[in-house]
């Protein structure tokens, strides 16, 4: 199939993919005065008393706004807000399919930060969570600071912290095939934008080491003899004396690529580490092909973007199910430990045996180096990684402990 020619065609079809839909019937005058005036006053008067009933009288307790400027969407680059949309609605239809999260897309049309950040601080009462999405570095980074800073409700940056879940649960499965600890991995990344960032702090936050970390982009290997590195780049610059690419593989256990095709030569992996894992990630066309890979590394484990091909690093897996474990427990912010609470919890599901309802369902049936992670239909994802999620709010203290949901936290 070509899918740009089917895909153009079905969008002009589709004329959008998200609708909205009223849940309370306007049949009468009855219905007319309680959903509206003069009923809708009353819980008016009660949010202006306490805003927090805002969660139990409307539609915020489960709403999600996914926002973007446009400036970096998927593999195109800066096309604008406008021609970012398709990938929004494709979001939000996504939240809804996936989590039956409720999302909205909002397309700033924002030439600075603050400017921004003053929008999305200034629509945030309408919303229970804010999906950042295709933000160019290190610009994103900033953004996501600056509004955690400001706003009670969680605001996660997807291109940043969907992918370090995704590929965190990917290493760790690796990691269990090969009888490797954490602490031990030596870590070669190319790319250093937001993913390259975000992937590095959740894995050592998690126990890697930072100084097994070698980081290259598009000038070279980033170390701390360099003076053109942004604060988020010296985070992890390296103090070893390493100067090329061929050099930052040696002896790696793990390459991480977020950065474009080609890049990765097979010459490159021959110095890895026993059984390495090679996640090239570029899309649509990774750093390195996997039969290339795995002709030149066949102890390898190999990972895509793709989805046409084994142990596919997809979003899918963590975005929806992060909000809606948040929103589930009303959290005011998405850390650290709900980060790797949905990681590990990706990575037991993986390596479960199904049940034969849950095979048909879209669990996979054996894990093993060609299946790190649960395919995005798999249906366990949807109750088994928000319930994770919320129980890790609750303990770090992200959550609004008074409105936990009681089925959302019990033990599984």
């Amino acid at each position: 199939m070509d899918y740009a020619k089917e895909s153009l065609r079905l969008h002009e079809e589709w004329k959008g993919k998200i609708e909205v839909i009223a849940t309370v019937p306007v049949e009468s005058k009855e219905d007319l005065s309680l959903a509206y005036t003069p009923g809708v006053a009353q819980p008016c008067l009660e949010i202006q008393k306490d805003v927090s009933r805002s969660y139990e009288l409307t539609r915020r307790h489960n709403l999600c706004a996914v926002i973007t400027d446009g400036s970096a969407v998927l593999g195109l680059g800066d096309i604008g807000p406008e021609a970012g949309m398709p990938v929004m609605e494709g979001k939000c239809m996504l939240f809804k399919a996936m989590a039956d999260v409720n999302a909205f897309d909002i397309e700033v049309d924002a030439d600075d930060i603050d400017s921004f950040v003053d929008c999305v601080t200034r629509i945030a009462p309408t919303f229970g969570g804010i999906c950042l999405e295709d933000i160019k570095a290190p610009e994103c980074f900033e953004i996501e600071r600056r509004l955690i800073e400001r706003l009670d409700i969680p605001v996660m940056h997807d291109d940043q912290h969907g992918t370090a879940i995704v590929t965190a649960a990917a290493v760790i499965n690796a990691c269990r095939l090969t009888d490797k600890r954490f602490e031990d991995l030596h870590i070669t990344t190319f790319g250093a934008g937001a993913a390259a960032i975000a992937i590095m702090r959740l894995l050592t936050a998690m126990g890697v080491d930072r100084d097994n970390v070698v980081m290259v982009d598009r000038r070279g290997v980033i170390h701390t003899r360099r003076d053109d590195l942004s604060p988020y780049k010296r985070e992890f610059a390296t103090r070893r004396d390493i100067s090329s690419l061929d050099e930052s593989l040696r002896g790696a256990d793990v390459f991480i690529g977020v950065s474009k095709a080609g890049l990765l030569h097979p010459d490159m992996i021959r110095g890895m580490a026993p059984q390495p894992l090679i996640m090239a990630l570029a899309n649509p066309e990774p750093e390195i092909g996997m039969e290339e890979a795995l002709a030149a590394r066949p102890d390898a484990i190999y990972a895509s973007g793709r989805s046409d091909l084994p142990n596919q690093v997809n979003n899918l897996l963590a975005f929806p199910y992060v909000f809606r474990g948040a929103l589930d427990v009303r959290a005011r912010r998405i850390d650290t430990p709900m980060k790797i609470a949905a990681a590990e919890t990706l990575a037991r599901l993986a390596r479960h045996t199904p049940t034969q309802d849950e095979h048909r369902s879209g669990c996979e049936p054996a894990f093993c180096r060609e299946r790190l992670l649960p395919t995005p239909f798999d249906g366990r994802l949807r109750h088994a990684v928000p319930h994770a999620v919320a129980e890790a709010a609750v303990r770090s203290g992200a959550a609004r402990a008074d409105c936990v949901p009681e089925q959302t936290v019990e033990a599984e």
